[in-house]
């Protein structure tokens, strides 16, 4: 067991002691400003240099502890209107340095005090660096976070006693628990497109951003909660089906899989995200857990039809296996619904990124082109969905 402190730079600020624990053993030392507890959750790190309010509030976080790379936080505190949710989802956060003050007109609280409000532990002062490069190094791996036990092997043996991500189905529990418009939360679609289309939402952990973008794009949708059976949806005479991002494993939602499987071919569909992930499993492939993930606001994409490169924002730990179809550049495969596409490949490490079906109205992105504080380089797909919308027979 190895036990790293605080720097000294950060051990002359004040504070209540806190702990971060992982799995291999490795403990680090800090300050608290967070909530006061113990939490525990899957440890990943996300490489934005800005938008932490769209990570606290993203409910894709659920069960994890994100680790931010970039080092100073909070410099702008947060505010009702940048939330994506109406709630913070993670298990815990860890930074290098939180900023004291919110010199914002637009800040109605400091991280430290919204962070404390919503119950969720967290550290800062401590060698995000390092830490970021264990879990590079060594995969994501299971976390604890505490202020109350700061015993190093006490904590670690908490630690190991805990589930991991694989397995868990984290996406039911994520979204809304009641039927509700999007015109309720984002305010009515433009009607500067033509008519105004309506999509059913599938909420497994959605961010208020998508519904902003689809408004923009005259898009109006219903969100379901996540076990919505898709008679109930089918009965809607929608215009199309969304399947929002969320949070755990895409192969332990089962009733996400089963309600896709079902929608497949009767009304145009579109995932982002862990939606893209049900769909590659409606569609009869596979998924698996990655090392360690991607999930930051710099992740090259290449648009495959038209050879452009987006850079993205990303948040997942999963992804789908193109090799369940041997599904590569320029060629088609066969699913249990047709022929299927590779659309968008990630440049860093060859992952699929975007897939569209040939035989049904079908397509879903791994990445997230809603991104509030940005890229905004994918933000057509939203018209894209329309236009699948609008020419499908």
């Amino acid at each position: 067991m190895q036990s790293v402190d605080a720097s000294p730079a950060r051990r002359r600020v004040r504070g209540p002691a806190a702990a971060l624990a992982l799995e291999d053993g490795s403990v680090f030392r800090g300050t608290a400003f967070g909530a006061e507890g113990t939490s525990f959750g899957e440890a990943v790190f996300n490489t934005s240099m800005t938008g932490y309010q769209e990570v606290l509030t993203d409910p894709s976080y659920a069960g994890q502890i994100v680790i931010m790379t970039s080092p100073h936080q909070g410099n702008t505190g947060v505010n009702d209107d940048d939330a994506e949710s109406s709630a913070m989802h993670l298990a815990g956060f860890a930074v290098r340095e939180a900023s004291r003050t919110a010199p914002s007109w637009r800040a109605e609280a400091t991280v430290q005090q919204a962070l404390a409000a919503a119950g969720v532990v967290a550290i800062e002062g401590i060698d995000t660096r390092r830490l970021t490069r264990l879990v590079r190094a060594r995969g994501s791996m299971r976390a604890g976070v505490s202020t109350v036990d700061l015993d190093p092997a006490s904590l670690v043996e908490r630690v190991r006693a805990t589930p991991g991500m694989a397995g868990a189905d984290l996406a039911t529990t994520a979204g809304t628990p009641t039927i509700v418009e999007s015109a309720a939360i984002v305010g009515p679609a433009t009607t500067a497109r033509g008519r105004v289309l309506r999509v059913a939402a599938v909420d497994f952990g959605m961010k208020r951003n998508i519904l902003r973008l689809m408004a923009a794009a005259g898009i109006e949708a219903t969100v379901f909660p996540a076990r919505t059976p898709p008679d109930d949806i089918a009965r809607g005479g929608f215009d199309g089906v969304f399947l929002s991002n969320g949070p755990g494993d895409p192969s332990a939602t089962t009733d996400g899989v089963a309600a896709t499987r079902a929608l497949l071919g009767t009304v145009p569909l579109f995932g982002i995200c862990l939606g893209h992930q049900l769909l590659g499993i409606a569609l009869g492939g596979r998924t698996f857990k990655m090392s360690f993930g991607h999930r930051g606001t710099n992740q090259p994409v290449l648009d495959v039809r038209s050879g452009r490169v987006e850079i993205t924002s990303h948040n997942h730990g999963f992804a789908v296996d193109p090799a369940a179809w041997e599904l590569r550049d320029g060629a088609t495969a066969q699913t249990d619904h047709g022929r299927v596409v590779l659309s968008h490949r990630n440049l860093n490490d060859g992952t699929l990124e975007g897939m569209r079906c040939l035989d049904v109205p079908a397509f879903g992105v791994q990445y997230h082109p809603e991104a509030a504080p940005g890229p905004h380089d994918s933000r057509s797909l939203f018209d894209e969905f329309r236009t699948l919308m609008e020419t499908a027979v």
